[in-house]
């Protein structure tokens, strides 16, 4: 079942503070959904999961948070799996240009919004719930796209008004790394591209997204408005959980 309040908070500007998870775990899901997180950003493009992995971790996430998929690549057969596995919004990267966001939103909404096709699968509760997921699914999912690349900066305003849109997310790193300056993302050069952004969605009420490693690294992000917020994720904070017990115990003789 939708979260349905996800998407009018999102909208409405909410701080919504998520993390990401990228391992094959359901019980890795279970536990990072019990601390209290307002969603869970489930990466499809770089993570390892499966399409019968991600729809156990949803099973073990159970609701008790937002949950949304990234898809590895924009197309209606990636977009309209991941839908259908129940998530509660999905966030499609590399959207470089207005036609491709309008693409994604055709993708996400059914007919006569847009071209997503019709199918019995666990969001519709496998059949159970299908008049009302199908009546209010085009309502009550989140589209996010990722603006990361020199490219998608400099089409932002035509992207940002493309009707259908949620929220659009930077991706600070590959955004770096198209200018030239790859894990720089407290260079000017890449501070002022997302500056650009930041103007260009506030002018169309869009919502803002940011990726960082640390809650560090994104709190100057949240001081500017920015409200769909992942910081970390599944694999950092379990190898860094081990690493400081490991730096607290005594060394080795």
């Amino acid at each position: 079942m939708i979260d349905e309040g996800f998407g009018k908070r999102l909208r409405a500007g909410e701080l919504l503070r998520g993390t990401m998870l990228t391992l094959p775990s359901p019980e890795v899901a279970d536990m990072v959904a019990r601390c209290g997180f307002d969603w869970l950003f489930l990466d499809g493009e770089h993570g390892s999961p499966t399409t019968l992995d991600w729809q156990r971790m949803l099973m073990a996430i159970g609701g008790r948070c937002a949950s949304l998929l990234r898809v590895p690549s924009l197309g209606e057969t990636r977009i309209k799996t991941a839908l259908d596995l129940g998530v509660d919004g999905i966030i499609v990267p590399m959207v470089n240009n207005a036609e491709l966001a309008r693409e994604a939103v055709a993708w996400t909404r059914y007919p006569p919004q847009g071209r997503r096709g019709i199918g019995l699968a666990r969001a519709q509760g496998y059949g159970l719930e299908f008049g009302d997921y199908v009546e209010n699914a085009n309502d009550r999912l989140a589209l996010v796209v990722q603006v990361e690349h020199i490219d998608a900066v400099e089409n932002i305003e035509e992207i940002a008004a493309v009707d259908g849109l949620d929220a659009v997310f930077v991706g600070p790193y590959d955004l770096s790394a198209s200018l030239g300056k790859t894990g720089a993302v407290d260079d000017p050069e890449v501070v002022a591209a997302i500056e650009r952004v930041t103007r260009a969605c506030r002018a169309r009420g869009l919502a803002l997204g940011y990726f960082g490693v640390s809650a560090a690294s994104v709190l100057p992000y949240i001081e500017r408005g920015f409200n769909l917020i992942c910081a970390g994720t599944d694999a950092g904070l379990i190898t860094g959980g081990a690493a400081e017990v490991l730096q607290q115990l005594p060394a080795r003789d």
